[in-house]
């Protein structure tokens, strides 16, 4: 059976702005409080899509969520109309309004964690959205995003959805930004790698919080029903997680039987690897790429986001890599790549993309994108209205163009104008993905 890996990309959201809501994400905290452009984001996050699309891989799109969360500002305390509920939360506690306001959800890479249906025993493919439970606006997303997920996949026989894990800091769960999977074979169970910050036991982080705990992966792996032989659970090195590293895929990334890493990514990272390698066997040749830290730091690895990078194969079966311009401009970086490129790997191109309004908000290519590994009927069984090709890319920009303001100030969320747009925005939306009803307009 063949699979391909389909690539669904958030789309950026009317709402998109620098709030700065998020610790431990440098570039978010350091962009805080300046204007962005919600028209700019969007447009390039879909330049990225078309980009893959071009290259013979499968891309689809994720839809924004609804903003504000009216509901998320009564829970807060705030009463009224919407227009009054969103002056008073403005006057009293913007910061909160500004997490009602959040379009982080475009970080599709933290909407769910999904396992391949040749990897778990029913051989299904399963989805768990993140509960996202160490940020407030993030947390938010963890019901809309498992609600779309299964309007998208729907059909029952090729796809099981779970709930959301209890919204526990001893279960923080933040989706497949820590999830990695390896395979030799298209056909045959892959190796997954889970990737925590949060344990019981042994040295934890400092400054920063680790986000993912070692319990939700545990819980992953069981309802996933993937067994001990191809799950392998990873921790993360606490003292990167202190540097920005707040995620694995800041630091890690991996695809088909390549695993590009930095040497200061996860604790006990040599016998880690070697117990990798005993997982993988001798079959196929499994390349490891671990970049020393006298060629690139921790913290050039974060400004850089060269691990935050796509790994996918094309059309043809090249291995590329999609880096984010700034891995370009950061001269470290851009000599590990063309140190990359003419390795004994199976690694073969770069193509830079322009993704300046999401990575100011500390979100690369990786982030952008859920893979979700699919058989070719699995691929025809999921809702096609979403699936980019040349008609829904033109008509996407046009949508774009026309919705979404080109400036964003962190003043402008308290104008009731822009509850409105967003909503007209995404009613059209629904009409264009043939997604009636996906959202409750309250």
């Amino acid at each position: 059976m063949r699979y391909q890996e389909l690539n669904l990309d958030g789309l950026v959201g009317p709402t998109h702005n620098y709030a700065g809501l998020s610790p431990g994400n440098l570039a978010s905290e350091s962009h805080r409080g300046q204007a962005s452009s919600p028209r700019e984001a969007a447009l390039q996050g879909l330049e990225k899509m078309w980009l893959l699309h071009n290259l013979g891989i499968p891309q689809a799109v994720m839809p924004p969520q609804l903003c504000p969360r009216l509901n998320a500002l009564r829970a807060l305390g705030f009463d009224g109309s919407d227009v009054q509920m969103i002056e008073r939360a403005w006057q009293q506690a913007p910061e909160l309004l500004a997490a009602c306001y959040s379009a982080s959800s475009m970080w599709a890479a933290n909407s769910a964690t999904v396992t391949c249906s040749a990897d778990s025993a029913d051989r299904k493919v399963h989805f768990t959205p993140a509960n996202l439970v160490f940020n407030l606006h993030r947390s938010f997303e963890s019901e809309q995003s498992g609600y779309f997920l299964q309007r998208i996949f729907c059909d029952r026989q090729h796809f099981s959805h779970h709930p959301a894990l209890p919204a526990s800091i001893d279960l923080g769960d933040e989706g497949a930004a820590n999830h990695t999977r390896l395979y030799a074979e298209q056909d045959k169970p892959g190796i997954t790698l889970l990737t925590y910050g949060q344990s019981t036991q042994g040295p934890q982080p400092q400054l920063y919080p680790a986000r993912q705990s070692e319990a939700a992966c545990r819980i992953l792996q069981r309802s996933h029903q993937l067994s001990d032989a191809n799950c392998q659970r990873v921790q993360q090195l606490p003292a990167s997680i202190d540097q920005g590293v707040f995620h694995n895929d800041v630091i890690a990334v991996g695809h088909r039987n390549l695993l590009l890493l930095h040497e200061e990514a996860w604790l006990n990272q040599a016998a880690e690897l070697a117990a990798l390698r005993q997982r993988w066997g001798d079959s196929t040749p499994l390349y490891i790429e671990q970049i020393p830290a006298t060629q690139l730091s921790v913290e050039q690895a974060v400004s850089s986001y060269l691990f935050n990078s796509q790994l996918v194969t094309t059309g043809d079966g090249e291995m590329v890599l999609i880096a984010p311009q700034e891995s370009r401009e950061e001269a470290h970086a851009r000599r590990v790549i063309e140190h990359l490129i003419v390795g004994d790997n199976p690694l073969s191109a770069v193509q830079f993309v322009d993704l300046r309004q999401s990575m100011s908000n500390g979100g690369g290519p990786a982030c952008l994108r859920l893979r979700i590994p699919l058989s070719e009927k699995e691929l025809a069984a999921m809702h096609q209205g979403v699936v980019l090709d040349e008609g829904l890319y033109w008509t996407l920009q046009e949508w774009i163009k026309g919705y979404y303001r080109d400036r964003l100030s962190p003043e402008d969320l308290r104008d009731p104008a822009l509850m409105g747009e967003s909503r007209a925005a995404l009613a059209e939306l629904e009409k264009i993905l043939g997604l009636p009803d996906l959202y409750q307009f309250d």
